[in-house]
Order: structure tokens, then sequence, then C-alpha cells
């Protein structure tokens, strides 16, 4: 971590006014003008983030240690007469068009692409088998069956077109966000990288469509090698298409709606494949965006390396993106030109609102990370051999592995080369892919709309007054620095409440106290609204999932205690779902072992993204726990004798409370003790700060649980996007009925639950002619087992 001034981090970003278009925010005045006595905050730390895995890439983190310094961060949006050449009053109204007109463009030939591209194995190999000419041999229809890829193929970048359309996105770009914030930490390394010939692979995790956009504005704007883009959105203007393919735009084929349907074409992924490996050998840089949920992106991944592996490609450094917004811009699955023309007029009037962290990481060696085999720490495994003997209640032992998540890679009819990949080469694949999501996620800064968001939906579900609100984003801000994670705000408390809370205001009720205190504040019982503040806070759960886990496992030991009523020293004043009254007493200690088992059960069904992949399973269970100490949460103490403890590793298995006096207790030699145990602090904020952490992973496990209810309610087997939306009307009805927990009802939680019953083995995949079919297995199809899985995975729901 780097030491800084608040007076600097104030300086690094600056907050955008309050615009007066946004819905009316009541009482906005009365914040602001309650708050501004609050001192300036925020910590006096900026940590240093998008560094190498010190595991994986030894050597390409030592080869930049040196270049640590700390440079800050430039509003791309800021663009004045001092980043050009000349000075003068004209200079100032033009000063963007010499900006763009200024910046470095790298040539992109295209000459010979095509006959190259024909020229690849894979493209001859399949062209063979499809006309049954021999591989030597062209022929017409070979030709004819490669001109629907021909724009792919022709795709450039127009140096003059380039900077006309980085002009039009810088104003463009103006009128959507206040800011945009690039983090320069890195890009003295970029720029050295570039220098030195490596070729860059940017990677990303998906969100909206304008995270395709940002990542060659910012490179274009510092002069970096602007990089082929792969686009994951149908385009159906041909005019757009146009433009976008000669500023390096990546499209699906006109005849595809979406990468499935792309992929269902023999000829498409041999096709890109070369086209990558082209690229390559041309110099260019690339940029790809994965999919947490889906996997979608990761097979580029895959063909990189699979060309590094051949030796078509020597290296590549690949650079993980962190990009976060205040306010995630909504995205069209189909981009045609009328729709383009029609927002960009609305943004005629509009005014700018919201502001774009970006920070890019450390580039680091492709090759070292395959090569050095320390990329993998645990086997990959599938989760079925993982958690159901658990489940169904018939293993006596624990196995440690990793869930193997082999969607992130899905198996083509048309890639052969992942066809033949063996498990061991095909695990350290998506172990790649998976550290690249996770890496990217690390990076992504937390805004004051997700803090706000996290703070009211996981502390304060049921209402905060603004001078609580207040404190609680002063202490959370220190908490998140302290876990090494930057945040993309800074100023004032009062500033940042209030930018945050305008910001927000669509989706919270803000009301006057009739005392005449400080307002009111309340999320909206809506299902817009949870998502929206779900969505917002999902980074903020990304940094706390070592304490989240760690908090859903001594919940779940808590409520055995509850349950089996082996101590009256368990006692509370008032729990009432998520409202803690009065002290707690748990005079209970929790055996180390079996919170490390609890812990790493649960760490199974977490989805990608959440755990570092080269870190084994139980290292992170044991870290959940030890992280609940440095909280405060948990005490560890000697055993003492007369006090219920857990032996749950010698009893083959089951979950029994004994105690250490027990008579029949054996103190032999060849039974070893366990002498680790926790305890509960005492402190009277400690019950509120467990069950803030327990609800960070609720609406996960919440959607879980309705989903595994709700297959009694469908009819399988059936195709799996019509399973899909059964299982989302489903999830939405059951939030309906209860008139809350809206955050477990998102699409994404449907498709995140229904993948994790997939690899669970309680739902079973079928490949028919018309598609993939889900249907119960039959083990499940049992209403015992059904309940089983229902009372493992609802064990860690505190309420």
């Amino acid at each position: 971590m780097v030491h800084e001034k608040n007076d600097r981090i104030n300086k690094d970003m600056v907050l955008p006014p309050i615009q007066q278009n946004r819905p009316a925010l009541s009482w906005e005045l009365k914040i602001k003008k309650k708050l501004t006595t609050v001192p300036p905050c925020l910590g006096k730390f900026r940590p240093v983030v998008g560094r190498c895995c010190h595991q994986c890439t030894p050597e390409s983190l030592r080869k930049k240690l040196g270049q640590n310094s700390y440079f800050g961060f430039h509003n791309l949006l800021s663009v004045n007469e001092t980043q050009t050449r000349y000075r003068g009053w004209l200079v100032r109204r033009v000063c963007c068009a010499l900006f763009v007109s200024g910046c470095k463009v790298y040539a992109s030939p295209v000459s010979n692409r095509l006959e190259r591209i024909c020229q690849s194995n894979r493209v001859k190999e399949v062209l063979a088998a499809e006309h049954k000419a021999p591989e030597g041999r062209d022929s017409r229809g070979q030709l004819n069956r490669l001109s629907a890829f021909l724009p792919l193929i022709k795709t450039c970048i127009s140096p003059g077109l380039l900077r006309f359309v980085g002009w039009v996105m810088l104003k463009t770009f103006s009128s959507v966000f206040g800011s945009i914030q690039v983090n320069l930490n890195h890009l003295s390394a970029l720029h050295s990288v570039s220098q030195e010939g490596s070729l860059l692979i940017y990677v990303y995790v998906r969100q909206s469509v304008m995270d395709c956009a940002l990542i060659p504005l910012v490179l274009f704007c510092h002069n970096l090698r602007v990089p082929y883009t792969v686009c994951p959105l149908q385009v159906s203007s041909s005019s757009l298409r146009s433009i976008l393919q000669k500023v390096g735009v990546l499209l699906l084929p006109t005849s595809a709606m979406n990468e499935h349907e792309a992929e269902m074409d023999s000829l498409y992924s041999p096709v890109m494949t070369a086209l990558v490996r082209e690229l390559l050998h041309e110099g260019q840089a690339i940029s790809v965006g994965v999919s947490a949920e889906s996997g979608r992106g990761g097979q580029w991944l895959a063909h990189i390396r699979q060309l590094i592996k051949e030796g078509s490609v020597p290296d590549v450094s690949l650079v993980p993106v962190g990009i976060s917004y205040d306010c995630v811009p909504k995205t069209n699955i189909q981009v045609g030109l009328s729709t383009v023309l029609q927002w960009l007029c609305s943004l005629l009037w509009k005014r700018p609102g919201g502001s774009v962290r970006i920070h890019l990481a450390q580039p680091f060696s492709l090759k070292e990370m395959c090569e050095s085999g320390r990329c993998r720490v645990d086997e990959l495994l599938p989760l079925q051999d993982l958690l159901l003997p658990v489940i169904l209640r018939n293993r006596t032992d624990s196995v440690f592995g990793r869930r193997r998540m082999s969607w992130l890679l899905p198996y083509s009819h048309y890639a052969s080369e992942l066809k033949e990949a063996t498990h061991p080469e095909r695990d350290l694949s998506i172990a790649i892919i998976l550290h690249l999501i996770f890496s990217a996620t690390s990076c992504m800064a937390v805004m004051s709309t997700s803090l706000v968001s996290g703070l009211l939906l996981y502390k304060h579900r049921k209402g905060v007054s603004a001078s609580v609100l207040c404190r609680n984003v002063a202490w959370l801000t220190e908490e998140l620095l302290f876990r090494n994670k930057d945040v993309g705000f800074g100023g004032t408390l009062a500033e940042v409440l209030h930018y945050s809370l305008s910001l927000l205001a669509p989706h919270l009720i803000i009301a006057a106290v009739p005392s005449g205190k400080d307002p009111f504040i309340v999320p909206r019982p809506s299902l817009a609204a949870t998502l929206h503040l779900a969505h917002q806070a999902q980074i903020v759960t990304h940094t706390f999932i070592l304490e989240a886990v760690g908090a859903c496992a001594v919940s779940a030991m808590l409520c055995e205690v509850a349950i089996s009523g082996v101590s009256s020293r368990v006692r509370s004043d008032g729990v009432d779902g998520e409202d803690v009254r009065g002290d707690m007493e748990f005079d209970v200690l929790l055996c180390q072992s079996e919170l490390t088992e609890r812990a790493l059960q649960l760490c199974h069904l977490l989805p990608p993204g959440f755990m570092p992949p080269c870190q084994s399973s139980q290292s992170f269970a044991l870290d959940a726990i030890d992280s609940l100490v440095r909280c405060g949460i948990l005490i560890m103490e000697e055993i003492p004798r007369d006090v219920p403890i857990c032996d749950f590793w010698k009893k083959e298995g089951f979950l029994t409370w004994t105690t250490t006096d027990d008579p029949y207790h054996s103190d032999s030699d060849c039974e070893e003790q366990d002498l680790h145990s926790y305890k509960i602090s005492q402190p009277s904020q400690c019950p509120e700060m467990l069950f803030f952490l327990c609800s960070m992973l609720a609406g996960h496990l919440r959607a879980l649980c309705w989903t595994t209810t709700g297959l009694d309610l469908i009819d399988t087997p059936m195709p799996e996007a019509e399973f899909l939306a059964q299982i989302h009307s489903h999830l939405c009805d059951t939030a309906n009925k209860k008139k809350q927990h809206y955050e477990s009802c998102s699409e994404k939680a449907a498709h995140t639950a229904v993948r994790t019953l997939i690899d669970l083995g309680v739902l079973s995949e079928q490949h028919q002619m018309g598609g993939v079919f889900l249907g119960v297995s039959p083990l499940f199809q049992l209403p015992e087992n059904r309940q089983k899985l229902h009372r493992f995975i609802s064990q860690y729901l505190y309420n």
C-alpha cells in the first residue's frame, strides 16, 4: 500500500456535481447540511492493486517490482490545451480534436490474411471434411463456404476512422459519465512490455457493451496499441458493422444472433482461431471479455494457449482489466444504426451521471503460468464427488480438492483440439480462465454506490438514518482499504453520501422523521430496486468473501447448537429475522476442525471468481476462520473441561456434541486431541457484524434452496432454455409471495443455481438433436434426497 494524504485522495477523484435532471431527492439539502460537519475521511492509504500473482507468475512480478511508484489517476474526459502542442483561445475550443489527431495509431496490415487463414490446418480439415475434397486442393465450393467470414477476416484498424471514432466516443462519454478515471500505476509497465515486442491480451469480466469501447479508448488516449476487440453482440446494421470492423471490432456473423448460434457453425471456431493466430503474428493486441456466469469468452483464451503450446506463438502477456461503474449502463442485445442514433440524440438532453474507474493490471506471461506448474494447487474434481456423499450422509472422510467447472470451457463438436485435450490440459485451461476472472474482479474498485448499496442491502434492510449511514460509510471504507481494495471515490463523507444517494434515489425511499432529526433511508421493497442494489453490492461481497464464508460456517454451527439444546447458556434477548436486539451470549466453544469443514463445504458452492484459483480450498477455509478472529468475532481459547464442544472428525462424519469430561471419552496416546477452539466474542456489535457478513451470501444460497424446492413443480426433461425460464419464474413467484429477498430471483441467480445443481448431479444433461435437455437425476427424484439437499444448503442461511 502506498501512503497518501487525504488531500491527494480528494484530488485524484473529483465528484461530479449533482445533476438537476435526476429524480427529485427528498431532503437532499438537509442531508448535505446535516453531514457537512463531518471531517474529511476515507483513509490515508491508497492500495496498489493489479500486481501479478506471486505464486503463479513470480518472474513477471519480479521484473516490474521497481515500477511501483504511485502515479495517481487520469480523467479521460478532462481534455484541455495542455495535452496538445498548441495554446490559445481557439485551441481551447478544439482541444479534443487536436488531442485525438496527435494520438499514436499503429498500422494494421490486412494483406494476404485470407490466403494465410485458408492455409490453416484447422480450416483445411473442416473444408475437406465438408466438401470431401483432398486437403491440398482448393475448390470453388470451399471459397464460397468462407465468403460468410470474409468481413471478419478483413477486420482492420483504419487510422483516420479510428481517430474520428475516438473523438466521437470522448464527446459521447462526456454526456454519459461524469468522469472516467484511469489508474496510471501499471501504464508504464504496459509501455515497456509493448516496446519489447510482447503480445498483449486484455481480459475483462463482461458487464456491459461499454466495456468493449472503454478499453480501446483508454489505450488509444495513452498512445498504446489499440486492440482488436471480440464483441459478443449482434449488430444488425450493415453500415454500423462496416464502421466497427474498420476500428478493430470482431463481430459475430450476420447469420448468428449470439455466440452459441455462431459456434454451431463448424467453420466458425477454426476460422476465428486462425484469425487470432494471424493477428498475433502481425503483432496486434486483442481484447477478450469473459463471462463468469456462462463461461463465454474463455474458449479464446484456451485457443491462444493452444497456439503457444503448438509453437505458433512464442508467448503472450495477459493484462486483467477491472472496470467499475457507479451505475452499470444498460445494453441491448441487438445493436442497430437506428437504436444507436436514437441513443445519441437522447444524450443531447441528458446530463452526465455516474463515474467509471478503470484499473489496468500488471501484465504477466501466459507461458510462465502454463510451464511453471504453479497455476493449479488442488486437483479439480466433480462437485458431486466433493459434496454429494456429505449431503447424503454416507461419507466418513473428507475429500480435498477444487470444484471442476467444466462449463467454463465447453466441449464443442467443431473444436478438435479441445475434444482431444486430456483432463490435465483441459483443467489447466479452466484454471487459467478462473485465475483471470478472479484477477479482473480483484482489480475492480469499490464505487460509492456499491458501498452504500451493500450497507443498505446487507446491514440496514429495514432502513437507517443518514447520520448512522454516514458513520457506516466511514467504517466500511476503512475496512475495504485495510483489505487492499481500492475505492473509486474521494472527498468528505458528506459529499460521498450525498453523491451516492442521488444516484441511487430511484431505488430508495428517503423520508423525513417526525422528530425533525436527519432523514430516514429505506431501500424500495421492489424487484427492480433490490436487483439494482444487489448488482452494485457484488464487489463488496467479493472483498469480504473470506469473512462471509467464515460467518456462514459459524452461523451453521450455532444453529445446530440451538437445535440440539445441549447448552442452556446459548441465549438471546431477541433475534427476529434481521433484527438483533440486546446482547447475545454464546458460552459454547466451536472446534476448529468442524468450523473448517463447514467453511470448506460452503466454498464448493461459490460461483466462479470469488476464490483465488491458486489457493487450495482447505487453505481458503482456514483463512476464512482466521479472518473472523481478525475481525473480533471469534476468540481462540483453550478447551475447558465443562463446556460442550463439537467432536466431528472422530464420529464417522456425523455431527455430535459431547463434553470434555465425558467418562467414556478416551484420552489414549493413539487418539490425538484437537486443542483448538473458538468462542464468540461478547461485544454488543459482534452479532450485528456476524449477520451482516452472513447476508452477503444469503441471496446465492437462498436461490439454491428455492431452485431445489422448485424441482417438484417442473416436469422434466425439457430444453435447457425453457428449464431456466421456468426456474427464473419460480424464483420470482416465491419472492413475490414472501414480498422480500428479491435479490435471489435474478436471471443470473437462476442460471448460477441451475449450473450448480448440474455439477452436483441433481440435474442431468441429455444431449439430443434439439439441443441440451435437463432432467432430474434418478437419485434426486426421491423426495428424501431433495430434503437432505435443501437441509444442507439452508444450514448456512442465518435466518
